[in-house]
């Protein structure tokens, strides 16, 4: 990855292993083997940095992550350590982007889920009071799990409002089809002023007249009331509603929240938000425009306010937005919460 520094799963020795150490080690070269060397090893629950070598970054940060024992020797605190002096040895080092494995839920046995809790807690508590961009590299699926009875709530909400709006039945559909079927030939009919079919062979042909050539009239023939209309327009305009900028600008107000607050919590580049500060008719992305929702904690009923400004809807044929819907209604804010259902369920993800 093309960021400032990227975290290094190591051992203590900090001479290179298996995994994710291995393949770092032998990407790097020999200078980032050499270097280590130098540095005397390294405490389990801590951290140090080095050059990025051959790598497309700047730095190296080796963070050694505790091995599980089955949970009752201290092994959450050492992770949660492991990601604290990673993230400020890249801060000390003035890095603006860092890239994490999953620490500890490789051969050192921690369980994927629980390792994927303590990352995001560790990560979003520092970002709360840091501006950096922080990636979490999952290496597949089945480390990026949601609890089983959210799953289910969510899968059970879904079909609820997904499934039933795409489900028909053939007696359904036929009906639709003749409904259309007699509706086309109706207007059909009216345009040609010829009789409709009968309610007994409403599927009968009928032979269409010609069609009437329509011409259009020299711009000298227009209505006068045409220039009136042109300006009622103008007027209309210039009565434009409070954009979304405008309305994001309201909310952070009326919260009593900085803007550092709001972005953050978010999960929003702050370089994004100066942008839609600066700009009064920027348009957002939709998950751009759910984010500041989420972390507004707006009511449904304002989350539809303000997607609309940025000419957006939540539709319940719409998994993403039903998932939305799902956490906003149960009063959920958590945007990283959030994002891992929506990644649980394939959904394009909330903020940077």
């Amino acid at each position: 990855m093309h960021v400032d520094a990227i975290v290094n799963a190591a051992n203590t020795s900090l001479l290179g292993g298996g995994g994710v150490d291995g393949c770092i080690h032998r990407a790097a070269g020999r200078g980032l083997l050499a270097e280590c060397r130098t540095l005397g090893g390294c405490e389990t629950g801590s951290a140090r940095i080095t050059g990025g070598y051959n790598l497309p970054c700047r730095y190296v940060i080796h963070a050694v992550g505790p091995q599980w024992r089955g949970g009752n020797h201290g092994e959450q605190a050492l992770l949660i350590s492991c990601y604290r002096k990673s993230l400020e040895l890249a801060w000390e080092h003035g890095c603006e982007s860092l890239a994490f494995p999953l620490i500890s839920s490789g051969i050192y046995g921690y369980p994927k889920d629980r390792a994927l809790r303590v990352a995001v807690d560790t990560i979003s508590a520092f970002l709360a009071e840091h501006d950096m961009t922080v990636y979490l590299a999952i290496f597949d699926r089945s480390s990026y799990q949601i609890g089983e009875k959210l799953f289910a709530d969510i899968a059970a909400y879904i079909d609820d409002r997904y499934v039933e709006a795409h489900t028909d039945d053939r007696a359904a559909r036929l009906r639709r089809i003749a409904f259309n079927s007699d509706a086309a030939e109706e207007a059909s009919c009216a345009d040609a002023d010829i009789p409709a079919p009968t309610a007994a062979a409403p599927m009968q042909k009928m032979k269409a007249a010609p069609k009437r050539e329509k011409t259009m009239r020299p711009a000298s023939f227009l209505p006068q009331s045409f220039g009136k209309k042109h300006q009622s327009l103008n007027d209309a305009l210039s009565r434009l509603d409070e954009s979304f900028s405008e309305m994001l600008l309201r909310k952070i107000d009326e919260a009593g929240m900085t803007d550092a607050q709001c972005y953050k919590k978010a999960n929003i580049d702050r370089k994004l938000f100066s942008k839609i500060r600066n700009d009064p008719h920027y348009k957002p992305s939709k998950p751009t425009a759910i984010a500041f929702a989420i972390a507004l904690e707006l009511s449904p009923e304002e989350t539809r306010e303000m997607l609309a400004k940025a000419g957006y809807a939540l539709s319940h044929s719409n998994k993403f937005d039903i998932i939305i819907e799902y956490f906003i209604e149960n009063g959920n804010y958590n945007v990283f919460e959030i994002n891992e259902a929506l990644f649980a369920f394939d959904q394009s993800l909330l903020g940077a």
